[in-house]
This record gives structure tokens, sequence and C-alpha cells, in this order.
């Protein structure tokens, strides 16, 4: 077993148990039967795969991959696929539920599906990688393609795994498959602006929050869990509007300054140095310290459950902005809503990777690309109408921002799922 792996298998266990409590509360809230809710709570197709890989050195190891597609009623299936030594099948099904619930309330025509392979990236070449790839592609060539599920990068993975899933589809088919993936490089058919997205929808609805409490921009400060796909740019982002983002943290360790932190030179140390310890003009503290900082926002950007029962209470931010899939657990969401913390929630915060890769997905299967203008201003039009929909929704009935969010988008599940009716 991989080390780490029975923790990971823990915290999947226990995202599952919060994605299928946050379906219960909607369920109970709209008055659904419990047909309707086990249609909904159950995944549509679940396929768990054995990887053999060949190593460099010759020897023969066997990994275990996953793809699991929780809901096709609103579309194709969608999500991401993530390369992690401790991913389960467990944790791909919440991650895959809360996909589905993601795309429905940004009103983006897909159903939910995540992946994953249980590996390690740091310790694999990239030829082995590579290897991994595209066997892990051929053993779930069945249920993928442009109208049935469209995977795109996650942790540990990035455009050029996608350019090994496009090509290995494209090869079974006999012809190239651009629309197979998105996240793919720009030479590929990748949209402009796609591996920035999430984290500038992350910040769209962050200024969106502090906006909705009076706290003025240039005058809050920030603290970012996670300097990767989503919490550099994020960190990037948020100074460029004003905010002083004040410590970061990566899996490594965390930096704090007290009047800011210059993100881009922190930036360039970690090209160099590969984490954020050891940066200058910044005192080191601990991760999980940084959770606690007394800072106007907090944006969570790494892994889920980082927001628990154990250390809820002592979470000093105004505003929490999920920039990861599930960080905060069910219990701690209580802890924080009782202590008046503004909780945007992941399926809103984060949902700006899945925006523009269904705009890649419009410009792969038109042959077109669209400006970077026109990517990133109808990014941010879809995240301020889904921020506007979720705080208008949990204001006429009184509801949590995730409540709001979760019932809103179950809704619109449902009611794609009852036009279509049951087959047969």
């Amino acid at each position: 077993m991989t080390a780490g792996a029975p923790a990971a298998a823990e915290a999947g266990v226990q995202a599952l148990t919060d994605a299928h409590s946050q379906l219960a509360e909607a369920v109970a809230f709209h008055g659904y039967d419990e047909g309707t809710h086990a249609t909904l709570a159950a995944s549509r197709r679940e396929l768990t795969v054995s990887i053999p890989l060949r190593r460099d050195d010759g020897s023969v190891e066997v990994l275990t991959g996953y793809r699991v597609q929780h809901n096709i009623s609103r579309g194709p299936a969608k999500g991401g696929l993530r390369y992690s030594p401790g991913v389960g099948l467990d944790e791909v099904r919440a991650l895959a539920m809360w996909m589905t619930w993601k795309c429905a309330l940004l009103d983006v025509p897909y159903g939910g599906a995540k992946g994953g392979v249980a590996i390690d990236p740091r310790l694999h070449s990239r030829a082995e990688l590579e290897r991994v790839t595209r066997r892990y592609t051929t053993e779930i060539l069945p249920i993928i393609g442009p109208q049935h599920d469209i995977p795109a990068p996650d942790i540990g993975t990035d455009e050029n795994v996608m350019a090994w899933i496009m090509d290995t589809y494209s090869v079974s088919k006999g012809h190239t498959v651009p629309g197979v993936v998105t996240g793919k490089p720009l030479s590929l058919g990748g949209s402009l602006g796609r591996s920035s997205a999430t984290s500038r929808g992350v910040v769209h609805v962050a200024l969106a929050a502090l906006d909705s409490l009076g706290i003025e921009h240039r005058a809050a400060t920030a603290a970012v869990q996670g300097f990767g796909k989503v919490g550099r740019d994020a960190a990037r982002f948020l100074q460029q509007a004003g905010v002083a983002v004040v410590a970061v943290a990566d899996q490594y360790g965390a930096v704090h300054a007290s009047g800011g932190l210059d993100i881009e030179a922190l930036a360039r140390h970690v090209d160099e140095t590969g984490s954020v310890v050891g940066f200058g003009n910044a005192e080191p503290i601990e991760g999980d310290e940084l959770l606690e900082l007394a800072v106007d926002l907090l944006v969570p950007a790494a892994v889920e459950g980082v927001i628990n029962a154990q250390n809820a209470s002592r979470i000093a931010a105004r505003v929490v902005v999920e920039g990861a899939n599930g960080p905060t657990t069910r219990e701690a969401d209580r802890v924080l809503a009782d202590s008046g913390v503004l909780v945007v929630p992941d399926i809103l915060a984060n949902a700006g990777g899945v925006i523009v890769s269904y705009f890649e997905w419009v410009q792969s299967n038109q042959s077109f690309r669209w400006g970077l203008d026109e990517v990133e201003s109808r990014l941010a039009e879809r995240m301020l109408g889904g921020w506007h929909d979720v705080t208008r929704f949990a204001t006429q009935h009184d509801l949590t921002l995730r409540a709001a969010a979760t019932a809103l988008a179950v809704q619109r599940v449902t009611e794609a799922h009852r036009q279509r009716g049951l087959y047969p």
C-alpha cells in the first residue's frame, strides 16, 4: 500500500459522507421522494482498472485507476483526472457528485465525472507517466469521448497528460478527436485562458464576497493554502486586485509577511526551489497555522478536509472561498456558520475551470478559437451570474451559501431527469 494511503482512504470516506449528507439536505429541502433521492445518490457508472507499468529499469508494477460518471441527465460527463498516491474509489465518487452539482449550478450542459490513478507522479519519470496515461486511457476507452465523458487536468496532471489522452483516443478512432479532453496545449486546440480559469473564478467570487460584507479590496488581507494549479494564480490575481496576500502554504510548509508577500517573487522562488519554504522577506510558519490567521479572506486551494472539526473553531477569517474540492468537512461547516464566517462553497467558487473547459470543448467541436478577452469576459459573466443566483436563493430561503448552491443545483439536475423520463 502506498505511504499515506490509509489516511487518504479515510479522507475519501469522509468526502463521500459529506457529499451524501449535502445531497440529503437538498432532497429534504425540496421534499423529493425516496426514489428521486436514490437516483441522485447513485453513480451512473463506475470503472476500476488495473494499470501495469513497465518502469524505466525494466521492473513492472501494477497501479489502480478509476473513472466514475455520477450523472449524465444534463449532458456528457465532465471531470478531472488526478494522479495522487492516495486516490481511492470513495474520493472519486464524491468528486464526481460534486462535479454534477457544479455543472448544473453554473448552467454548463454537462453531468459530473471524475478519474484518478493511485500514483505519486513525483516518483516517476516523464516516460513512465506517459505509459501510465496511455494504458489508463486504453482501459477507460469504452466510456469516454467528446459526447460521452471528457477528462481534464486535476491534481498531479497537466496539459501534457491531456495531450497523451487525446492522442491515445484519436489513434483508436483513426482520426484526431480534440474534443475528447479539455485543458490541452494551445497547439492541440486548447483554449486561451484555460490554465488560469479556476483561479480567476475563485477571485471573481472572492471579491464579490468581500463586497457583500463591505470589505474594501485594498484594505483586505488574504491567506492562500496551496500554491499549485489554483492557489498560485489566485494569489497573483488577488494581489493585482489590491488584496494583501499575507501568507501562502504548499505541501512542504508556509510563509507569512504581515505587510503582504511579493507573489511574483515567491513564484520565481518556487520555480527555482520547488517550494515556498525558504522564501526571503517572509517568516516561516506551519502550514496548518496559515488556516487560523486573522485575515479577511482564506482560500483553501489544496486538498479535501483541511478545515475540520478539530480546527474549525479557530478559523479567524471572515470569508472562506473554497478553491479546492471539499476542503471543509460537514462538521466544520456547522461551526463556521454558527461563528458567522461566510463560506463560498467549492461547487461555486472553483467552477471557473469547468466553465472554460466547456468553452474549450465548444471551440474544439467547431474547430475555432475565441480570443482571450472573450473567454475571460464570458467567464466573469458566468461566475458572477452564479454568485448572484446562489446569494439570492440563500436569502430567499434563509440558507447558507453551500446549502443554497447544492439545493439549486440538485433542483436543476432533478428537473432534467424528470423531463427526460425513466427508461424503460
